[in-house]
């Protein structure tokens, strides 16, 4: 039933005419139900309509405004709070963080600080994650000071999201001292540092990480696969790279996703195997492909080569008409794409020949042979 809002109005219209008490669960059910179903509308007429407002009913009201990005009703509904709590203080600071407004998340959690509510582990997850977004260096090693001094992170919980943090804010010297230090092994730290080592363009080091997470037997995820990719992308390592991308499927039961394929191409592009990765795309299962191909064409729409890509695809799944549809625009728009050309090495000499070029001295000569040796198969 979640997401059928015709469903949650006749839940609404029964709880009314059958007298049922409308209680805080009650109603932040209903708020809930209905921010669920896509309509912040109906859940804020109904806020307004009930009775029932007290912290746990705004709070409900709070996280479906944020979840629908209305900020300002979210604010508002807050700054009206006769009383808040915890949750009321997570809902605004991940409500921002997750907008981009960074900012003014940073500056909830420090009037949060000096509030009489002391922030929980959700809280720093959210600070920690807008101070990485918003390059926040200094703000990230206070909260990571401030996580010190009051002992908030004995389990090594919040160690992803500090190397998350560093990484993304430039020490990543830093970042790699916290995984050192680290008595939490797991899937999200192994991961975080792989990316993060791989953003800063060290890839022989996330290479290295990543064969001590298989040998400590912890399994990558997409998002771990995407981090070693792209760390043998920016440091050239072609094999690597190849053999990584082919274990995904055979070794670790993953299906490559359009990030993946993105990397590899990245990759192969780097190293000038151009042909390589032109193969790549056209071998991607059709969905991706096309999804590569219509990324291309939003990066530069006047390169050709997007749309010769993507009319490729739609031949080879015999979708005829979309792709001559793609050929024509091609005319149409008169975009040219690098002509195909071939080489012969002929007595020491390279010869050159580009499509449609008849500027070759022996042309005449090379066009009569070429129509007796056609004569000859035909």
């Amino acid at each position: 039933m979640l997401g059928d809002l015709g469903v949650a109005k006749m839940i609404h219209c029964f709880i009314e005419k059958s007298g049922v008490e409308v209680d805080a669960f009650v109603s932040s059910t209903l708020i809930n139900t209905y921010g669920e179903c896509g309509s912040l509308t109906d859940a804020y007429r109904f806020f307004q309509e009930t009775a029932m407002k007290n912290t746990m009913v705004l709070n409900t009201m709070i996280h479906q405004s944020l979840e629908h990005n209305n900020l300002d009703l979210g604010k508002q509904l807050f700054d009206s709070m006769p009383e808040r709590d915890v949750a009321s203080w997570n809902s605004m600071i991940r409500g921002f963080a997750n907008v981009g407004q960074y900012e003014e998340a940073l500056a909830l959690f420090h009037d949060m600080e000096i509030s009489v509510f002391r922030p929980n582990t959700l809280t720093l997850l959210s600070t920690l994650s807008a101070c990485a977004s918003h390059g926040a260096l200094e703000a990230g090693a206070w909260i990571h000071s401030y996580v010190n001094n009051n002992d908030l992170n004995r389990d090594g919980s919040l160690d992803s999201s500090l190397i998350d943090m560093y990484s993304k804010c430039g020490d990543i010297a830093k970042a790699i001292q916290i995984f050192e230090e680290s008595p939490r092994r797991d899937l999200f730290t192994w991961t975080s540092i792989i990316c993060g080592l791989a953003m800063h363009g060290h890839g022989k080091k996330a290479q290295c990480y990543f064969s001590e997470m298989n040998e400590s037997q912890v399994s990558p995820d997409e998002v771990t696969m995407v981090g070693v990719l792209s760390a043998c992308a920016h440091a050239g390592l072609i094999e690597q790279g190849r053999r990584y991308f082919q274990s995904m499927e055979k070794v670790f039961g993953l299906v490559p996703k359009i990030e993946h394929y993105g990397c590899m191409v990245d990759l192969l592009g780097r190293m000038g195997c151009l042909k390589e990765a032109y193969d790549l795309i056209m071998g991607m299962p059709m969905e991706l492909g096309e999804v590569a191909a219509k990324r291309l064409l939003e990066l530069d729409p006047r390169d050709p080569w997007g749309r010769v890509m993507l009319s490729n695809i739609y031949a080879e799944e015999a979708k005829y008409d979309r792709s001559m549809g793609l050929r024509k625009e091609i005319k149409e728009k008169g975009l040219k794409k690098s002509p195909g050309c071939s080489s012969i090495e002929v007595n020491g000499s390279v010869h050159g020949f580009l499509v449609e070029d008849n500027s070759h001295p022996c042309y005449n000569e090379i066009n009569s042979m070429l129509e007796k040796i056609e004569k000859l198969m035909n």
